[in-house]
């Protein structure tokens, strides 16, 4: 019986990993490039210069939890590469879709820098975390129900990787739900959590 084309595509790893290495590193350089120095015409003393940086607050802001985000997201999709003992076709579209998910952080970033005070910018950059999540689970599930996975992976592994998404997943949507009463308790409790995985990688739950 001759073999399908889609039988034999997309089936390393290491090469779908070296992809995504790629991909976030991109995204991560240009989350800084959309943080703008102060205009050299309106910088007249030191004053002007430290109010100048003072503005640049929540480009900042914005920056550093999108960097901590991606660093969040790409630990997470390595997580599940280092458990996979092959790909095929379809994981890898999934996994491009997840890495289009990523090429989106600089765009809801700036989006969010400019406007920290509008809830239509808060939400969509909470849509954005909620696709990286959403993709990132579907592509685990997806792994584990056609047997991609390396023998012997102990199902508390499986369930701990789900537990972590679900649980992040939950935390992020209830931090967009706080955008209701002010959009800056919204920021403050995304970015706590944001730091919480980052600095906390034990964290997990406990259900």
């Amino acid at each position: 019986m001759p073999t399908t084309y889609n039988k034999v595509a997309g089936q390393s790893i290491e090469r779908l990993a070296a992809l995504s290495d790629g991909i976030f590193g991109v995204a991560m350089t240009l989350l800084v490039l959309e943080i703008h120095l102060p205009s050299t015409g309106a910088v007249h003393s030191e004053h002007d210069l430290w109010r100048g940086l003072v503005a640049l607050g929540p480009q900042l802001l914005a920056y550093g939890m999108s960097l901590v985000a991606l660093g969040i997201f790409w630990v997470g999709q390595q997580a599940q590469l280092d458990h996979l003992a092959r790909s095929d076709r379809h994981l890898t579209w999934i996994q491009i879709g997840f890495l289009f998910a990523v090429t989106l952080m600089p765009f809801s970033t700036k989006l969010l820098s400019e406007f920290p005070s509008y809830r239509t910018a808060l939400l969509a950059y909470w849509g954005n975390l909620a696709l990286l999540g959403g993709v990132l689970y579907g592509s685990w599930g997806y792994s584990t129900r056609t047997g991609l996975l390396k023998p012997g992976t102990p199902e508390q592994t499986v369930t701990a990787i789900c537990n972590r998404i679900v649980v992040a997943q939950g935390l992020y949507a209830f931090g967009a739900l706080l955008c209701v009463f002010s959009t800056a308790w919204s920021i403050a409790f995304i970015a706590l959590v944001q730091v919480n995985y980052a600095v906390a990688p034990r964290f997990r739950s406990r259900r």
